[in-house]
């Protein structure tokens, strides 16, 4: 069985003549060399801007850059045309709140999200209230993590509904949720749909056209490639309709003393120079997923998800937030008589990497009655041995806790 941990330069690291073991994938993944290799080739090989440039680093760039809008949109089953570059999932969830939200929403107007969002799809929303008076609802959440069905049907008997903004796997819960009924739901009250996909789009294959989503944000980040650069999918008809969020160069046709054209297709929505390395090392990033294949990236996290749970069954002090199916290998931990903070430092000073806190998922928690969690994510490159590592520095930790 091939050893993908050695794709990864940061897995190879030591601290305190400790082995690294990285399990805070749902923050942010390490990279593989071939990501690392496809931004060092932009810098040494290319490092022209975009279609402006009448010379041949300028043209190469060019074909890069659009060459990996064609790789993002084959990953997740779309359309080149309905691929918008981002500086991140947060961002494209911001541009659809303001440019499509402000000139389509008015007071009064329903918008529901899930109480397991992150704040990036609460947030924009939030604003949008503020600035508009645009209501938000929420689905409650089960405790085995799933929608509650009769919260479900109160909000979709609301007539005002307008927008559902939902995440496609909870950043705390390890939740997987399958929308397509939900959005077929909306779609069919003429509710419409946007998917927030940053936690799941690395785990599973994503098709846009069968989900029948309207939008679908994701960052790179989370999928093995650089920070600053994420993607907006829309349908064509609805980006088309979208004003230019952001004005400046690479969004325009003509621009006149007092007036401007912008261009049709989805460029006129990533004004200025973008983030063309990122979106290089991206389109290498799902290169690189697909090379692996999906059966394969599944079958491991299966594995490393059922013995992380076998070996959670065993602790009394730890209470494991959302069920055991239809998860992520990501799970947030509720410890007794340890406070998530303390527990993330000491891990780390044994060079296991975690996060604690509230994930930025404050609602969340506070609809769980607690304040912070210990979070554990892992991905296909982890292994059942580092699982085994986490579970005896956190049986340490806890005897040292005791008094």
């Amino acid at each position: 069985m091939k050893d993908y941990r050695l794709d990864f330069p940061l897995l190879k690291r030591r601290y305190n003549d400790r082995a690294l073991v990285y399990f805070d994938n749902a923050a942010t993944a390490p990279k593989p060399q071939v990501v690392i290799k496809a931004v060092n080739d932009y810098y040494n090989l290319h490092n022209a801007n975009i279609h402006r440039g009448p010379n041949f680093l300028s043209e190469e760039a060019t074909l890069l850059y659009e060459g990996a809008r064609k790789k993002v949109a084959d990953f997740i089953g779309a359309d080149k045309e309905e691929i918008v570059f981002t500086a991140g999932a947060t961002a494209g969830l911001n541009l659809i709140a303001r440019a499509w939200g402000e000139n389509n929403l008015k007071a009064g107007d329903i918008i529901a999200l899930s109480r397991a969002e992150h704040h990036a799809n609460i947030v924009p929303w939030l604003q949008l209230k503020e600035k508009i008076g645009v209501v938000l609802e929420y689905i409650d959440i089960k405790a085995d993590g799933t929608f509650n069905e009769l919260s479900l049907d109160k909000i979709f008997d609301q007539p005002r509904l307008r927008v559902l903004a939902i995440t496609q796997a909870s950043n705390v819960l390890g939740q997987f949720y399958d929308l397509r009924l939900i959005l077929k739901r909306a779609q069919a009250q003429g509710v419409l749909t946007v998917v927030d996909a940053a936690q799941s789009v690395v785990h599973n294959p994503l098709a846009v056209h069968d989900l029948d989503c309207d939008f679908l944000v994701f960052s790179g980040h989370k999928l093995l490639a650089p920070s600053g650069v994420g993607v907006l999918y829309g349908r064509r008809d609805l980006l088309e309709k979208i004003p230019p969020f952001l004005g400046g160069g690479g969004m325009i046709a003509e621009v006149k003393e007092q007036s401007f054209t912008p261009l049709a297709e989805a460029l006129r929505l990533e004004a200025g120079t973008p983030n063309i390395e990122g979106a290089i090392a991206l389109g290498a990033a799902c290169d690189y997923l697909q090379e692996i294949s999906w059966p394969e990236i599944i079958k491991r996290e299966e594995v490393l998800k059922d013995y992380f749970l076998e070996q959670l069954s065993s602790l009394s002090f730890v209470r494991l937030l959302g069920g055991n199916e239809g998860r992520l290998p990501l799970f947030a931990l509720d410890l007794q008589g340890i406070h998530p903070h303390d527990a993330a430092d000491l891990l780390g000073e044994k060079g296991i990497i975690t996060r604690a806190g509230h994930h930025c998922a404050q609602p969340l928690h506070d609809s769980l009655g607690i304040g912070a969690s210990l979070r554990a994510s892992l991905s296909f490159y982890n292994t059942t041995a580092e699982i085994d590592v986490f579970f005896q520095a956190l049986q340490s930790i806890k005897k040292s806790f005791s008094f």
